[in-house]
């Protein structure tokens, strides 16, 4: 049988690693490999725990794919960002306002940062069964890696985080990965998203902010690893810290929907992009996400079985009856994120109240 033949992408060159002496976060590195074995799980069960409910982000490494393999997935994910034309980006421009969904495009300066700054941030998200929505014809040759490499993601990175949080709160192995099923309804996605180097004004007025402190609205957040050192984190102590490039590696961390289904046991971390060290700057930051909720029906409500929270309790964000589901959280904080006006509540915090929940950002 002849070989498979793959199409040819150009490639995409990332900044130099930083030489620059940073503030680290210590967060664990967690071996997924060793998910593949029941001894494995409880090996893995408690770190997964401790920084789930310190830090909320760790370190993925050992997952499946080779550094060969993930240059190719970030050389495909410039194509939509810098081989479509204006023209035919105006096409897939998502109804992020409208109907509070991120499929297609957002446009860059669609958001206000601070000051009246716009942002610098294009993205391109895929629903991730990836053939149920149009795509730009430069994109089209290779939606088969695209599907393979969400398949990969959902499969292989997710699942094994899910179960390893299920075990630390001694629940079920099955029980979060039950609520997120590849083939149904929920906006579980992939994004390919670049930001572009600002103006010093711009970096004046927003103070070198350039995505604001924020928890994701999901349960998980995987962010494969780039060069170019922007994300910062508050740490236990109030500090923002940097996250360290890993080759080959994966960011993760919780979202609000976690957070409030462990009943407020493993944490959305805040974080933010700040503008990269100086030995970076003037390069373009393009990262591959993959963003994770429960089916759209899942309604957020503490899991109230779990031995682990009936002995240190439930911290609710809302009243029971009024836990939003999964595709209800998404789609009011969708349409309103960086769109609507928000209460500034002293030097550091401003809020927002989305769907009767307070939504915080820092700044």
């Amino acid at each position: 049988m002849p070989g498979t033949t793959i199409p040819p992408v150009p490639h995409y060159q990332h900044a130099p690693v930083t030489q620059e002496d940073l503030d680290y976060a210590d967060l664990a590195i967690i071996d997924i490999s060793k998910a593949k074995t029941p001894e494995g799980r409880q090996e893995l069960a408690p770190l997964v725990r401790e920084a789930m409910r310190t830090y909320g982000f760790l370190y993925i490494v050992n997952h499946g794919l080779t550094q060969a393999e993930n240059d190719r997935m970030s050389d495909i994910a410039d194509i939509p960002l810098s081989h479509v034309s204006d023209e035919e980006k105006a096409n897939f421009v998502g109804k992020i306002k409208e109907v509070g969904s991120y499929r297609g495009y957002k446009p860059r300066q669609f958001w206000t940062i601070d000051n009246g700054v716009r942002d610098q941030i294009e993205h391109y998200n895929m629903h991730r069964l990836i053939f149920n929505q149009q795509h730009p014809k430069a994109l089209q040759p290779f939606l088969p890696e695209l599907r393979a490499f969400t398949e990969h993601n959902h499969y292989n990175v997710l699942h094994p985080i899910l179960r390893l949080l299920a075990l630390g709160l001694e629940l079920p192995e099955e029980t979060f990965v039950k609520l997120h099923n590849f083939d149904a309804e929920g906006e579980t996605y992939l994004r390919f998203m670049k930001y572009f180097p600002r103006t010093d004004d711009d970096e004046s007025k927003t103070r070198n902010v350039w995505l604001k402190g924020h928890t994701d609205i999901g349960t998980i957040s995987l962010l494969w690893s780039q060069p170019v050192t922007a994300l910062q984190i508050m740490s236990p102590d109030g500090k923002w810290r940097y996250v360290k490039h890993i080759p080959n590696g994966i960011i993760a961390n919780a979202g609000d929907s976690l957070e409030m289904m462990s009943g407020g046991y493993y944490k959305a971390t805040i974080h933010r992009v700040f503008q990269p060290p100086a030995d970076q700057r003037g390069y373009s930051r393009l990262g591959l996400f993959y963003f994770a909720s429960g089916d759209d029906d899942v309604r957020i409500l503490p899991l109230e079985e779990s031995p682990v929270l009936k002995r240190v309790g439930i911290v609710r964000r809302c009243a029971d009856e009024d836990a939003p589901t999964m595709g209800e959280w998404r789609r009011a904080r969708t349409k309103v994120y960086g769109l609507s006006e928000l209460q500034r509540k002293d030097d550091v915090v401003e809020e927002q109240i989305v769907n009767g929940l307070v939504v915080r950002h820092y700044n």
